[in-house]
């Protein structure tokens, strides 16, 4: 039976040795269901980004069991997490774009790793994606010509260009005014809703809680409240 995207059980993380050793996650239990958006919340230091980039198979495990899209990631190899990461999609407070590439240029980039998807197609598929977002007439356009909430819409539409199975955002709207913050946050859950893709997404913008299904808060690596697993949202249609 597969499981829901995220599943954690148990997963403790330390940075350092011996005397220098500090908890940043205490066992955390998590689980994120198929179309769920969850949102991490809580105080600086609190362990939200080092839970993320755990999800995101972008450290290895310590303690616990993280369970990604079906794949357990304690005690797996670099080249297992490097293959799991090619099925999540990334959102970042930075948009990260390439600005020697088109907004349609840097959308395509997603698609490279896949040696059997021709240039063109990678083009079209990525010109239908900003679509999607709201920016068919900007697809030609340099990042230094888009406006900050489109660079991020450009970035949401890159993250979902290969339909990931789960989406994984730090602090999307930081950069961004209320109005372009709440815009690309409910771009990006009515197009993940639709698709029935997970959102984990770590925040400290109470501005943006309102698009979550639940809101879970951590402190001192804990989670204080907020953990347990919800009914998954239907569809947008």
């Amino acid at each position: 039976m597969i499981g829901d995207p995220v599943e954690l059980d148990g997963v403790t993380y330390a940075y350092g040795d011996g005397t220098l050793r500090r908890e940043v996650l205490r066992d955390v239990s998590l689980r994120v269901a198929p179309g769920e958006i969850v949102i991490l919340t809580g105080p600086s230091g609190s362990g939200k980004t080092t839970l993320l980039t755990l999800v995101g198979a972008l450290r290895a495990a310590q303690q616990g069991s993280l369970r990604v899209l079906g794949q357990e990631l304690a005690g797996a190899k670099e080249a297992a997490r490097v293959a799991l990461r090619r099925r999540i999609g990334f959102i970042f407070q930075s948009h990260n774009l390439l600005g020697f590439l088109t907004a349609r240029q840097n959308v395509a980039m997603a698609l490279e790793l896949d040696g059997d998807t021709a240039e063109a197609e990678r083009l079209e598929r990525a010109g239908e994606m900003l679509r999607a977002v709201g920016l068919a007439d900007q697809t030609g356009k340099m990042p230094s010509q888009l406006s900050g909430g489109q660079r991020q819409r450009v970035a949401v539409a890159r993250a979902l260009v290969n339909a990931p199975g789960l989406i994984l955002a730090d602090e999307p709207t930081a950069a961004l005014d209320r109005a372009s913050g709440g815009e690309v946050v409910r771009l990006l859950r009515d197009l993940a809703r639709s698709r029935g893709t997970a959102i984990l997404l770590v925040t400290h913008d109470p501005r943006i809680l309102d698009v979550a299904d639940r809101i879970v808060t951590m402190e001192d690596g804990r989670v204080v409240a907020g953990s347990a697993e919800g009914e998954a949202p239907a569809p947008a249609r």
